[in-house]
């Protein structure tokens, strides 16, 4: 009986355990084909293109953004207006032009009516001061009878004033009046830009305001772009177009190291040489300009050609290392009164070396009027001092004057590619020349004479210091020349009213 009891009691507990499976087999079940369905509906949503989201905005390089934010503020456009009045029979201005008018003629004629073109030009500027001063180029604002000065992000048009202008360095400094603080753009110190620096160029080009366009600093101190003495550029690659011009050059100190103001081009356009001139040089005119409307500077009455101090041959045979090459005294200035004469190597000024144009102008530049400069010079190889009063520039030296048209001669022998022949009283006559020498006729092509400098014209008076008075004696001097012999020729060359000292040299070639 008892094992009947057992034998039913085992019975229930195995049926209760099948049961028990069963129902966990069917929640699993149940769980994986809700799971394939859930799987199959995100898939299925999955097909559909998912919303795209704008990112958080992300700075890459923020500096030339940086800079511009600070000195765009601060850079102005300028537009001018020049009105030439002409009487009928008056010739225009090159290059101008001027609509036709229909009975023109007819007004000009029986009214006196003067016709009165306008001419408008784009450039750029920079504040200076917070009272409305803004550095721009002289150029820029030359001979216009309007000025026009749009402020950054303003549709305003302001009249300026002119304060002043430095021709010399293309600069100009003009005003105007807003009631209110200008935003002012922070200068800095050219003499520590380096070539291979960053820069930042901003300005107008083509009308385009507020635009900023960078490279490097790709030279310094060109002094190849302009004749002008005082002229001497910093050169960039960043982009500078007509209208850039008075606009600022700008370091990556947000500095303005340079005044826009001129290009190199073959296409009127930008072609990746720029010129700016220096800050320093921008700073000392504007501090003129600001303080007495113009700027002075001090002259002894001399000029030169660096060139000619940079050529290894000129400096042995004049037995300095360095210098500068007098080429022309001013009859009664203060070089001509101390005795310095051309042909002469100035070698120090104030006693520092004189290496550069530079070095030789601008401590006399900037010596007060009637202050005294120190200068070592050398003469036939020797050295010697003395000391000159300073005058200014403006006096010192007159209007200058356009040479002769060049005078047709016989030809000579063409030794070193020059052609040359005797001065004749006549021709003498007509240069204004009374001393004797040759003239030179015909400088040949890629010649020996070409490479050191010759030009038609040219009188040459010494070859290597033995004087020359005609052809013949100039042929026996040439004659004893040998290749790879130094030869230096004093040349006058005719200009300025006068004649200039111009001292050539080089090395004799083969076959002279």
């Amino acid at each position: 009986m008892r094992d009947m009891m057992d034998w039913a009691r085992h019975r229930k507990v195995a049926a209760s355990m099948l049961v028990a499976a069963t129902l966990a087999i069917g929640i699993l079940i149940g769980t994986v084909i809700s799971g394939g369905v859930s799987a199959g509906r995100e898939q299925a949503a999955g097909d559909r293109a998912a919303l795209l989201a704008v990112p958080s905005p992300v700075q890459l390089s923020s500096t030339f953004a940086t800079i511009a934010s600070k000195l765009e503020p601060a850079v102005v456009n300028i537009s001018t207006t020049q009105v030439f009045e002409r009487r009928p029979n008056q010739p225009r201005r090159r290059g101008q032009q001027i609509p036709q008018q229909p009975f023109q003629d007819f007004f000009d004629r029986f009214f006196d009516q003067q016709e009165r073109p306008a001419e408008r030009s784009l450039g750029s500027g920079v504040i200076v001061d917070k009272s409305g001063y803004i550095l721009t180029n002289n150029h820029v604002i030359e001979d216009a009878t309007k000025i026009q000065v749009r402020l950054h992000g303003e549709q305003t048009q302001y009249t300026a004033k002119v304060v002043g202008s430095d021709p010399e360095t293309d600069l100009a400094v003009i005003q105007v009046e807003a009631k209110r603080d200008l935003p002012v753009a922070k200068l800095g110190n050219s003499d520590g830009v380096q070539v291979g620096d960053w820069v930042l160029a901003f300005g107008s080009p083509f009308g385009l305001e507020a635009t900023v366009t960078a490279g490097i600093v790709s030279a310094r101190d060109r002094d190849s772009v302009s004749q002008l003495q005082f002229q001497r550029f910093i050169q960039t690659d960043a982009a500078i177009n007509p209208g850039n011009s008075g606009g600022p050059l700008v370091n990556m100190s947000g500095e303005v190291i340079g005044i826009n103001t001129a290009i190199v081009t073959t296409s009127r356009g930008y072609d990746g040489v720029g010129f700016a001139m220096p800050s320093n040089v921008a700073i000392s005119v504007y501090n003129q300009i600001a303080t007495t409307g113009k700027v002075t500077r001090g002259s002894i009455g001399i000029s030169f050609q660096e060139t000619r101090s940079r050529n290894p041959v000129l400096l042995e045979e004049s037995g300095a290392t360095h210098g500068m090459f007098i080429e022309d005294v001013v009859p009664g200035g203060p070089a001509e009164t101390a005795g310095l004469r051309a042909g002469d190597l100035i070698t120090e000024v104030n006693g520092k070396p004189v290496h550069t144009s530079t070095d030789l102008v601008n401590p006399i530049a900037q010596t007060a009027i009637g202050g005294k400069v120190q200068i070592a010079y050398v003469r036939e190889k020797r050295r010697s001092e003395v000391t000159l009063t300073v005058e200014d520039r403006k006096k010192v030296f007159g209007d200058t004057a356009n040479r002769e048209a060049d005078a047709p001669g016989e030809a000579g022998p063409a030794d070193f590619g020059l052609r040359v022949e005797t001065l004749n009283p006549q021709m003498a006559q007509r240069l204004g020349y009374t001393g004797g020498g040759i003239m030179v006729t015909e400088v040949e092509p890629a010649s020996f004479a070409e490479d050191i400098g010759f030009g038609q014209r040219d009188i040459i008076t010494e070859v290597n210091r033995q004087a020359i008075a005609d052809v013949g004696e100039y042929r026996r001097a040439v004659s004893r020349l040998r290749p790879g012999q130094n030869v230096v020729f004093r040349v006058l060359r005719p200009g300025n009213n006068r004649f200039l000292t111009v001292m050539l040299a080089g090395v004799v070639p083969d076959g002279k």
